[in-house]
């Protein structure tokens, strides 16, 4: 080992990352040691003529498994604790892993190597998740342009250099611009309608910069708090604003992202990106896709608009607004649930502490599946606000995760999970447990009170825990097809979207309840209501995520020369938006799922693995939303399984049958639902 690796922790081979001493310093050398390291290795492992699972695929999966882990931590890191030093530092890896994958894709010898395996004898001793593991490659290396001519590999290594690049530029670019707005209130008249909760963070964040009054971000908090009740509409105007007109810079990487994906897929003789993206989805085709969404448009639409005419109606109404605009909706949506369910969304809140919600997931997540969560104080971690936890069956560890739930100046906003290790097998036989990232945006705790969510809050951190669990609870001991690797994108919500609906069962909100002060349950006439409010506006919800879906899968779907992105996004909305935005909303911009994401003609996933999701709950509504019997099933069938086989036939085992998108449409209140004109 030469000099320059000594004492750099990403070069280490430890069970979980040493978070306080990785520094920007470390990133460059450690990954390109590693990338250097495994192609020398990759060389002498293709010197068999006679390859097999021993000889190549365990030990090139060792070599790949390395790299992960290194850069699993700093990509982590530069999402949730970013610094310039520490952008520029991961920023500088990405053309070195570019070209890593992409020599690994197209390697010939390799290929050959795999298909030599794959039409060998021994092949049908394998097992099912090595079997996978070797279909998986001998698709993925087609998928890279092994098959093309230098020329063609080398335009495609360009590409997807390229690609990457800007994916990482759009990503900062939203990151940037989402923290270069503030707003300092100093009248509190001013912030008329906003909770205290918000009130309180705000005037913490202005004492952080030694400011007097109340700081105003673009954090998802803070930005939801002001839209939601701010009862002056200046200032909601003024947010709404700045937030769908921010990084403007990323319009030109959005047509440079979308050129060059049409010219990837049609490398590989793809007709366009959606039909690329499809062949390592569920969906038939993007006709199946486009069919699928535009049915559940119809069964939506007539719901939205006569929800949306309400909301007109009680905005005139009650407050003589007759020209409604984007940035009411939120805020008269809040002003119509109270009046017409009585429920005061921040009320309820009180009832949400975040550490009760947590303990109530855990005791959940025993019910169902028997495993107990147990936190860790002896790991390192990389901010005062994460936390590490264990997971045990039957006193064993058998996962970790860690929790960075709350929003920050220099974290990425959203919410997502990120596998900090994969299960497999070692080559001492033992098995490297699975480590999960899970990561929310929640308004932090103040020096008033202890974090508390709202019931989106609530859902959504279900929604990461249900992905955490796929990552966490596979049994599978092959990497590329462990927890959620090797799951086609379209499935890969089934879990998180599955969990979700425990958090609206009545014999399960007592459990991740109680008033931060007293103590209380959740009275009974609150979870009434609450529970009556289930589906407002629920057509609107579904419209709005159908628009998203469907911009994205027709921006990369039949691309026409000429066409412009925003013509694309007009004329979804004149078919799916209730209320047509201002014309300098841009959201797009700040798109991140599907141009700094995994969720590229993709984003129709959250829908199709919706029907999944409701259709496997509704197999506990038969039965009990605790029956030992179903939820052993589902682990079994679906959790424990990972990438081993296609998701239809693992849904198909567990419910007996294919999915229907009735139970979708009944817990959404849409059951029924024609289009109107």
């Amino acid at each position: 080992m030469n000099s320059g690796r000594i004492d750099n922790p990403l070069l280490l081979d430890e069970v979980l990352p040493r978070f306080p001493a990785i520094r920007p310093e470390h990133v460059e050398p450690a990954i390109r040691a590693i990338v250097e390291d495994n192609l020398r290795a990759i060389d002498l492992l293709l010197q068999n003529p006679a390859p097999d699972w021993k000889s190549l695929v365990h030990p090139l999966h060792n070599l790949n498994d390395r790299l992960e882990k290194a850069w699993a931590p700093v990509s982590h890191m530069n999402a949730v604790v970013q610094s310039e030093a520490f952008r520029a530092a991961h920023d500088a890896c990405l053309p070195l892993l570019s070209d890593y994958h992409t020599r690994l894709g197209q390697h010939a010898g390799l290929f050959d190597a795999f298909h030599k395996i794959r039409s060998s004898n021994d092949f049908f001793a394998l097992g099912v998740a090595q079997k996978k593991s070797i279909v998986n490659a001998l698709r993925d290396f087609r998928l890279s342009g092994v098959d093309l001519c230098e020329e063609n590999k080398k335009r495609f290594a360009e590409i997807s250099a390229r690609l990457s690049e800007l994916s990482s530029c759009f990503s900062n670019n939203v990151m940037d611009a989402t923290r270069a707005w503030k707003k300092l209130v100093q009248d509190a008249d001013e912030l008329a309608g906003l909770p205290e909760t918000a009130r309180n963070v705000a005037r913490a964040q202005a004492a952080e910069k030694n400011q007097q009054g109340f700081l105003l971000t673009l954090d998802a908090p803070c930005y939801i708090a002001v839209m939601t009740y701010a009862d002056d509409r200046d200032l909601r105007k003024e947010m709404y604003e700045a937030y769908v007109t921010r990084a403007p810079d990323n319009a030109g990487i959005i047509d440079e992202t979308l050129a060059l994906r049409v010219e990837l897929s049609r490398l590989l003789g793809f007709s366009d990106y959606a039909e690329y993206s499809l062949a390592t989805k569920m969906a038939e085709s993007p006709q199946h896709v486009s069919d699928f969404l535009w049915q559940l448009v119809d069964q939506s639409r007539s719901v939205a608009l006569a929800e949306f005419g309400e909301l007109k109606q009680f905005a005139l109404e009650k407050f003589g607004l007759s020209d409604l605009q984007s940035w009411d909706v939120a805020w008269l949506s809040e002003k119509l649930r109270e009046e017409s369910y009585a429920v005061d969304q921040e009320q309820l809140r009180q009832y949400f502490p975040l550490q009760r919600v947590l303990n109530g997931l855990f005791l959940v997540i025993k019910r169902l599946f028997s495993v107990d969560v147990v936190r860790n104080l002896e790991v390192d971690l990389w901010h005062a606000d994460a936390e590490a936890y264990s997971v045990l069956r039957n006193g064993h560890v058998i996962a970790r995760f860690y929790l960075d739930l709350y929003a920050r100046d220099n974290k990425r906003g959203g919410a997502w999970m990120g596998d900090c290790r994969v299960r497999r097998l070692l080559d001492d036989g033992s098995i490297q447990l699975p480590v999960a990232f899970l990561v929310c945006n929640f308004m932090p705790p103040s020096n008033e009170q202890p974090c508390l969510l709202t019931f989106n809050d609530v859902t959504t951190l279900f929604h990461e825990f249900g992905h955490g669990l796929h990552h966490m609870l596979t049994q599978v001991d092959c990497a590329p097809v462990s927890g959620i690797n090797g799951v086609e994108w379209d499935a890969v919500e089934l879990p998180s979207q599955f969990l979700e609906n425990w958090c609206w069962q009545k014999e399960v909100i007592p459990l991740i309840s109680s008033h931060f002060r007293t103590g209380d349950s959740l009275p009974v006439d609150m979870l009434d209501k609450m529970l009556a409010a289930k589906n407002f506006q629920s057509g609107m919800q579904m419209l709005r995520q159908l628009e998203f879906a469907l911009i994205d899968f027709l921006l990369h779907w039949r691309p026409e020369e000429g066409r412009s992105v925003q013509s694309v996004i007009d004329a979804v909305r004149e078919k799916t938006a209730v209320l047509y935005p201002p014309s300098f909303n841009r959201f797009q911009n700040s798109f991140s799922h599907i141009f700094a994401g995994g969720y590229a003609a993709g984003y129709y996933s959250y829908k199709w693995a919706e029907v999944l999701s409701a259709d496997a709950f509704s197999a506990f509504e038969e039965s009990d939303i605790f029956d030992d019997a179903t939820g052993h099933r589902f682990l079994v069938e679906v959790l424990e399984r990972g990438g081993t086989e296609d998701a239809m036939s693992l849904f198909r085992r567990f419910r007996g049958r294919d999915p229907s998108v009735d139970a979708l449409l009944r817990h959404a209140g849409l059951a029924g639902q024609k289009e109107v004109a």
